[in-house]
């Protein structure tokens, strides 16, 4: 019996690996885009969230596989990726395992050996985004659930804007550390300062924003504190 439905991409600049893979996977379900170099991998990325991607490391021409799987990695974090290769030696996927693969395939491999890679990759990279989404942050009296974007203190909600949340999550999630203001302007404005105190300047108003909603006395603080000349730290 077919299995559910999965969209696929193949990337290999071998015509005949790719045939060999689109029919292997077809009879268990996939439903099979090809794409014979980087370039146009990069293309079918662009729009399309695939469920699975079989990748040969070694793509001709100016985009290789590891610049496919970074693509893939950015541009849909919950796609499964498998790579595909000729070298067996660690030392030549050393570089796609740092980046998150999901499955290793040595060529050649035989159709059982596609099929169990590819289920195997699905179901771990499934596992790993359900464990992401279900992730929570409780430091104190403050609770986070990050995929419902919620925070509550003492077990009231918080009634945050979205970069109030976030830097509240980022202080909390580093609360071992004082976390300096250009990193944190980064964090709540995706933008990188060139200058300390213009860093400083900005994030003040945040800070002072955020204590406003968390601290029993935003003029004595004791959850969201400064470090002279340094940062900021959470404590609990």
């Amino acid at each position: 019996m077919a299995e559910q439905v999965v969209r696929t991409l193949v990337v290999d600049d071998e015509e005949r690996i790719r045939f060999f893979l689109e029919e292997t996977l077809r009879r268990v379900g996939h439903v099979v885009t090809q794409a014979a170099n980087g370039e146009e991998a990069l293309e079918r990325l662009r729009e399309t969230p695939f469920d699975l991607a079989i990748v040969d490391l070694n793509l001709g021409g100016r985009v290789d596989g590891l610049r496919v799987l970074e693509a893939a990695r950015w541009r849909w974090p919950g796609m499964a990726v498998v790579i595909l290769t000729a070298h067996g030696s660690l030392e030549s996927a050393m570089d796609a395992i740092r980046e998150g693969v999901d499955g290793y395939l040595l060529k050649p491999a035989e159709p059982s050996e596609v099929r169990k890679a590819a289920a195997e990759a699905l179901e771990k990279r499934q596992a790993l985004m359900q464990k992401k989404e279900k992730r929570v942050l409780q430091r104190g009296p403050f609770f986070v659930d990050l995929t419902k974007h919620e925070a509550t203190l003492n077990g009231k909600g918080l009634d945050l804007t979205p970069r109030e949340f976030r830097l509240l999550v980022h202080l909390m999630q580093n609360s071992h550390r004082v976390v300096p203001p250009t990193e944190l302007v980064e964090v709540v404005r995706d933008y990188t300062p060139d200058h300390l105190h213009e860093a400083r300047q900005i994030i003040k108003w945040y800070i002072y924003r955020l204590r406003q909603k968390v601290e029993p006395d935003s003029s004595n603080p004791k959850y969201i504190v400064n470090v002279r000349g340094v940062g900021y730290r959470f404590q609990e």
